[in-house]
Formats: C-alpha cells, sequence, structure tokens
C-alpha cells in the first residue's frame, strides 16, 4: 500500500469539544470497517479549519471511498513519496 496525506477542508473543527472527538474517530473506523484491508488509518492533524490524515491505501479511489462513507471531504489527496527524519542524518 501507498502513503498519502489528504486535506480536509473543515470549517472550525478544530473549535470541537472533546466530548465530539471519539463520534469523528468512529465515523471514520466505521468507513474503514466496511472497506476492508484496502486501506488503513495511521493518524490525523486537526487544525483550525480541516485536519491533515495520514492513511496507507491501496489507490486514491478508496480513500474518496472513504471519504463518502465518513462524510469526511477529502479535498486534497498526496501521494508521499518518502519519509525524511532526524536519524537520517549523516
Amino acid at each position: 500500500m501507498k502513503k498519502y496525506i489528504i486535506r480536509r477542508n473543515v470549517p472550525n473543527i478544530g473549535k470541537s469539544p472533546l466530548e465530539a472527538r471519539p463520534h469523528m474517530a468512529e465515523q471514520s473506523c466505521i468507513a474503514l470497517d466496511k472497506l476492508g484491508t484496502k486501506i488503513k488509518w495511521i493518524e490525523s492533524y486537526v487544525v483550525e479549519n480541516g485536519s491533515y490524515c495520514v492513511y496507507l491505501a491501496e489507490s486514491i479511489d478508496i480513500i474518496n471511498k472513504h471519504a463518502e462513507l465518513s462524510g469526511f471531504p477529502a479535498d486534497e489527496i498526496i501521494e508521499v513519496k518518502f519519509v525524511l527524519e532526524p536519524s537520517m542524518r549523516s
């Protein structure tokens, strides 16, 4: 599977109350359960008006299907080409 970053525009999501957050995660997980092993949610970074989500997926099509099922938009889907990290320093 390939790694993708998904940008989701969701106005004011960063102001969501603490008690709403498990429900948001549940929406995504229900969609993932329906799609099987073709997609895996790694983590999401929530900002004031959206989120940046890291997924492993077989294709962009399956990410779009997840967006449709979960109700969360997939406004931009970017394939990760490689990862850089501090331990790679020479």
